[in-house]
């Protein structure tokens, strides 16, 4: 089992605002995690591995019971870390490789429920000693705000040589049975060629030429969607059905949950997003907690920190760290309106994302108690996830006795995009045996 650790990095709205607007979710989780069986997976470093090669023959050996829908783990049950290696050594679908990027990280997962929610914990252990708690800011350089801080995977990082910085995160989906080959292929499922940091990216000229990517959706790149969303034997990125027809796919429940709790972008105000994969990877209705800290009509940020109440209006690189100082700005409580006229200097950096714990609503505001602390090079995280959110046109409706597909991801080391790690699809059972079991709390 695993002993509570001390947390240095700490949820500032958590105490006051989770219980008031999460309902009386946190109140039924389990008191002691301790008596809660936990589970260990592997999660593995992906590389380049897209839908489409796992359908090639690239894929040696495999490539014909992948497109079967045999279950990944029927040819590669236990290999996590030799194909993690694999891929972070850049012998294989991975054209820039990191330099000690981890072939496996562990996540320890628990899990119980009641009549109205899972409850989740996780934890694993970062690459960094410190939490990655930063993002990429506004810094100005004598005349402007120009963004600096890229994922390690950018070509200004690993060609230009410019600091990474971004948010550490873990990631879950989830399936009710309603997808074809979710359960055997999870994620393999939603990443394609065509995608941001996968073979062949789409040109955004290309995208926003499309008629439902760029034209409907006001999308510039491509993100995660299911098979199921194009007409193609390639299930190529551009070969979508209409718009129609994918409304009556997600009517039928035929998407999958995407939720990612975020260092930066959610875990300062206590909560997760909220998401969906089907056509693209998309929020659910409403507004979800972060938004870009960006006012386009007067070129400049929207908020700066509020000196009064932190004892600074912004930072500077050497601080973009410091465990004493708020990671991110936040609207309720230490953000003021961004003045231009405050004495700018060379150097001073403002987040490039705010969040809000009050101005998030509807189904993107559904994980409003999701709370991560950091201590001894490890996060630990808790999640509590309704069973019935009463969005069923974004969400997978849970019940206790059902089981459900799980895949989790953790983004380590200023990392975004594929650079994740990822674990093979998971059975979970509220309340039923499963490869993970909630356990009823009494």
């Amino acid at each position: 089992m695993h002993a509570p650790i001390k947390p240095i990095v700490l949820v500032p709205l958590a105490a006051t605002l989770v219980a008031g607007l999460a309902g009386t979710a946190s109140a039924a989780a389990p008191s002691d995690w301790s008596a809660v069986p936990s589970q260990t997976l592997k999660l593995h470093f992906p590389g380049q591995s897209s839908y489409q090669w796992l359908r090639s023959k690239e894929h040696k050996r495999a490539v014909k019971k992948t497109v079967q829908g045999d279950s990944c783990v029927s040819c590669h049950e236990d290999e996590e870390a030799e194909l993690g290696q694999t891929m972070v050594s850049g012998d294989r679908l991975e054209p820039h490789p990191i330099e000690g990027k981890q072939p496996v990280i562990e996540l320890v997962v628990q899990a119980a429920h009641d009549s109205d929610n899972l409850y989740l914990r996780f934890q694993w252990k970062t690459r960094n000693s410190f939490a990655g708690t930063a993002h990429p800011h506004w810094r100005f350089d004598g005349k402007d705000w120009k963004q600096i801080g890229w994922p390690m995977l950018h070509k200004k990082v690993w060609k230009e040589g410019q600091p990474a910085i971004y948010e550490d995160r873990l990631s879950m989906m989830i399936d009710d049975g309603s997808v074809p080959m979710f359960a055997e292929q999870g994620c393999w499922l939603t990443c394609h060629d065509g995608a941001r940091d996968m073979q062949d990216v789409a040109g955004a000229d290309q995208v926003k030429a499309h008629p439902l990517l760029g034209k409907t959706l006001k999308k510039k790149d491509v993100r995660k969607y299911l098979p199921a969303s194009r007409t193609d034997e390639a299930v190529s990125w551009d070969a979508t059905k209409t718009a129609e027809e994918i409304a009556a796919i997600k009517a039928a429940g035929g998407f999958v949950d995407l939720m990612h709790w975020r260092g930066h972008r959610s875990n300062p105000v206590g909560m997760a997003d909220d998401g969906y994969v089907l056509e693209y990877r998309l929020f659910d209705d409403g507004k979800k907690m972060f938004s870009k800290n960006w006012d386009k009509a007067k070129n400049q940020p929207k908020y700066m920190f509020d000196a009064k109440k932190v004892g600074f209006k912004s930072k500077t690189m050497d601080k973009l760290r410091d465990p004493a100082a708020p990671p991110a700005l936040i609207v309720e409580e230490n953000a003021a309106p961004f003045d231009p006229n405050a004495g700018w200097k060379e150097g001073d950096m403002i987040p490039e994302y705010y969040v809000t714990r009050t101005g998030a609503s509807g189904s993107a505001a559904d994980n409003s108690d999701a709370t991560g602390t950091w201590a001894d090079g490890m996060w630990t995280v808790l999640w509590t996830r309704k069973l019935d959110t009463g969005h069923p046109q974004d969400d997978k409706i849970m019940k206790v006795g059902g089981t459900y597909t799980f895949g989790f991801a953790v983004h380590d080391d200023n990392i975004t995009t594929r650079g994740h790690h990822v674990s093979w699809p998971m059975s979970v059972g509220i309340g039923t045996e499963a490869e993970i079991t909630a356990v009823t709390v009494k």
